[in-house]
């Protein structure tokens, strides 16, 4: 359980900054697309068993409406616009980005080496009063991970749409 909420917050916080940071990274379709297919990949691997009812369940939808909120808020940290004489969508992300991303990452692996090592019997008395199981812990920490990643990519995607729909700016010879 704590191994895989590691690998997935590692892999995430690596490919979002790696994709993002830095003062003009050029949007394109792969760069969209790779967040998608990432999280494709995670969802068979990682999720062990969605909870259908219950407690498990709130848990996990509140995991994805976090996500969701926490990746507009990325989203927002982000500008797009066109690169100057070539026309091409472009993105700057600064240590804002970065700082939101990492706190987030660093708040769930807290969370998980915590409750594998630091609140462990308050933690599976709380799961065991509420029928929580392991998996619907993990999932919803997994699930917030790609709710955050699929909200950014899709607010970066409507805001590269929205400068594309932009009538391109045309230098004035002199």
């Amino acid at each position: 359980m704590l191994t895989n909420a590691l690998i997935v917050n590692g892999l995430v916080l690596f490919a979002v900054l790696e994709s993002d940071l830095g003062p003009a990274r050029k949007l394109g379709r792969f760069r969209l697309l790779r967040p998608l297919l990432m999280s494709a990949s995670i969802v068979p691997m990682f999720l062990e068993a969605v909870a259908t009812h219950g407690t498990g369940l709130g848990l996990e939808i509140g995991g994805g409406v976090a996500g969701v909120l926490l990746g507009a808020a990325a989203a927002s940290l982000i500008s797009v616009r066109r690169q100057g004489a070539t026309g091409a969508l472009v993105t700057r992300a600064g240590a804002g980005y970065a700082a939101l991303w990492i706190a987030v990452i660093a708040a769930r692996s807290c969370f998980s080496i915590g409750a594998a090592h630091w609140f462990s019997q308050p933690l599976a008395t709380w799961m065991a009063n509420h029928q929580v199981s392991g998996a619907a812990l993990t999932d919803t920490l997994i699930i917030m991970a790609i709710a955050m990643t699929l909200a950014r990519t899709l607010g970066l995607a409507v805001r590269a749409e929205q400068v594309r729909r932009q009538a391109p700016i045309v230098p004035i010879a002199a």
